[in-house]
């Protein structure tokens, strides 16, 4: 399928986004056939509201009929149109407290960033769209060729990479760790629908709390930690002090799997969303991302025998890989 034009992803974004809102992401989702009652019912808004919002899908190319009278699914490109369109979503719609309100930012951060922060919610939904086609994949391949037996996923958002995982292996069992009230209730709620529930415990608290109390991630094979670092790795001590805990964590031979972002990353298919993802980091939120260097040196400095990097995940993005 070729790149869509601008105006296709900010239809395809918005649209989506609307369906967010609507409670019907989870509908919408690839080899899930459904109609417009059980779409109705799943969300619990009324069926004119659905049929009004499916047909205008329809009309996009994002669903289409099936065989069977009265029952539709996502569209054969719809994962790729959905991944191409979660770039803006993230940007436009995660973030809009930030770039609505930039002339406050401009003369209070602190005091902004009190009164306008992102929703958990949208930035765990969107990172979803971008990552299960980027990030996903590639974390997903280590986690498969370690056998690990038990995972925790920290900032895990709507817990959809760790539900992944988890369907690698029915015997695996998984811990999913993310500060945001909203995004832990997405990742219970997907668990049970994925039917992982059981064996996925989804703990609310932020990252630099195992210093004090590592109970999450103990006993894990592999940790992974998904554009959730950035925020604490500028501060030395407490980066160091985090890391060396999932360190200690690990068997021998353990590792974290680590996906992240590098400052003003420079290849020219990477530089203009790397630029964006450096300045809303620095500008609205203080954190200052570290060059791809420099995060290999945080590992080594935690104590880890082993570190490696990889570009080939999204834009601005490297996989770290940090054994024990």
């Amino acid at each position: 399928m070729k790149n869509q034009s601008a105006a296709d992803l900010a239809a395809v974004a918005t649209l989506l986004q609307i369906g967010t809102e609507l409670g019907l992401d989870h509908v919408l989702e690839p080899g899930n056939p459904f109609t417009i009652a059980s779409a109705a019912e799943a969300a619990g808004i009324p069926k004119a509201g659905v049929a009004a919002y499916v047909e205008t899908l329809a009309a996009a190319g994002l669903v289409v009929p099936t065989d069977d009278a009265g029952v539709f699914c996502a569209s054969p490109d719809f994962a790729e149109r959905r991944h191409e369109a979660g770039y803006l979503a993230w940007a436009l719609t995660a973030n809009s407290p930030l770039v609505e309100n930039a002339r406050e930012f401009m003369f209070d951060r602190a005091g902004s960033a009190r009164v306008h922060p992102r929703d958990g919610r949208r930035v765990a939904v969107s990172s979803r769209w971008i990552g299960e086609r980027t990030f996903y994949p590639a974390v997903l391949n280590r986690t498969r060729a370690s056998g690990a037996s038990r995972i925790v996923d920290l900032g895990a958002g709507a817990g959809g990479l760790l539900i992944q995982a988890l369907q690698q292996d029915p015997s695996r069992t998984g811990v999913a760790v993310d500060i945001s009230a909203s995004a832990c209730s997405a990742a219970r709620t997907a668990a049970a629908r994925a039917g992982v529930a059981e064996r996925m415990e989804v703990v609310e608290r932020p990252i630099e709390s195992l210093i004090d109390d590592p109970d999450p991630i103990k006993g894990a094979d592999v940790i992974t930690a998904c554009f959730v670092l950035h925020d604490i790795v500028q501060n030395d001590a407490l980066c160091e002090a985090v890391l060396r805990q999932c360190r200690d964590a690990l068997p021998p031979g353990g590792a974290m799997v680590v996906a992240d972002a590098v400052s003003f990353a420079g290849g020219e298919d990477e530089r203009r969303f790397s630029a964006l993802f450096t300045y809303l980091h620095a500008a609205f939120m203080e954190i200052f991302l570290p060059s791809e260097k420099e995060w290999l040196e945080k590992f080594r400095a935690a104590g880890f025998r082993h570190v490696e990097s990889h570009a080939e995940i999204l834009p601005g993005g490297r996989l770290f890989v940090a054994v024990r």
